[in-house]
């Protein structure tokens, strides 16, 4: 089940969602439009090493924007801290994103129960694409689970992204066992 807009403000008043900053015209009638951050993440290495701690580049994203090219994967981040303690949060692409190209995420749309930070976004392009610090980029869609949960990720001793950042943060494959 998706929560409606006014659960999602119930839920923001009881202090099980949080997102700052908040607007209210943001928020759609069961979706928190989310806006891209000032700074994109490149990796420094054109080959990356799953066992390796692949560096990137930050980049600071001029006020008359960047351009994206094809062929490259770019993280970003999202201007807004967010914080989810009873919901299962999903992030998707906005469609006027999508229109220009944009594909804010592969695969990995699923946030966990417990998440506390800004969110890193793999984007990729279909052609080059000028793009915007505060522009918005994406949107949160919470669903509620069925049953306890036994371990918020933000309380994981192996959680890999709990380090609240303004910044875009690399992969941490290399952290796994394998």
């Amino acid at each position: 089940m998706v929560l409606s807009d006014k659960r999602i403000l119930e839920e923001i008043d009881k202090g099980t969602i949080l997102i700052e900053p908040f607007a209210k015209d943001c928020l759609g009638s069961n979706s928190y439009d989310l806006h891209l951050g000032k700074y994109l993440g490149c990796y420094k290495d054109r080959v990356l090493d799953a066992k390796a701690n692949n560096k990137i580049e930050i980049i600071d994203i001029p006020l008359d924007g960047f351009v994206l090219v094809p062929g490259v994967l770019y993280l970003a981040v999202t201007e807004e801290y967010t914080e989810t303690h009873k919901h299962i949060p999903f992030i998707r692409s906005i469609v006027s994103a999508t229109r220009l190209g944009i594909n804010i995420h592969c695969t990995s749309g699923v946030g966990d129960i417990g998440f506390c930070n800004t969110w890193t976004l793999e984007i990729s392009c279909v052609h080059p694409v000028r793009i915007y610090r505060g522009m918005p980029i994406a949107k949160l869609i919470y669903h509620c689970i069925e049953g306890e949960v036994e371990q918020l990720y933000n309380k994981k001793q192996s959680a890999k992204y709990n380090k609240r950042t303004m910044k875009p943060v690399e992969s941490m494959m290399w952290k796994y066992k394998f």
